[in-house]
């Protein structure tokens, strides 16, 4: 799963990562867990917004939408093992 956790993430350069970590800090203080995102396909300063975007979320809100990101990455990744 990391491999394809790290293709997914391909989008994201070193120069973005000390601002991605700053932000995934915040995101884990404010919410209690980590920020997770469908990243395939997306650049970094896609994601960045969407991260910035989502520190502004209310709990719920927030929840709501971390979910379906998971959905999304697991959608993905079982249509990798079912042709």
């Amino acid at each position: 799963m990391s491999a394809w956790s790290k293709d997914e993430q391909s989008g994201v350069g070193e120069t973005d990562r000390a601002r991605f970590s700053a932000l995934n800090r915040a995101y884990e203080e404010r919410f209690g867990h980590i920020f997770i995102v469908c990243a395939a396909g997306r650049s970094a300063d896609d994601l960045l917004s969407a991260l910035e975007r989502r520190l502004q979320h209310q709990a719920e809100e927030e929840l709501h939408e971390a979910a379906e990101e998971q959905r999304k990455i697991t959608r993905l990744r079982l249509a990798k093992l079912i042709p």
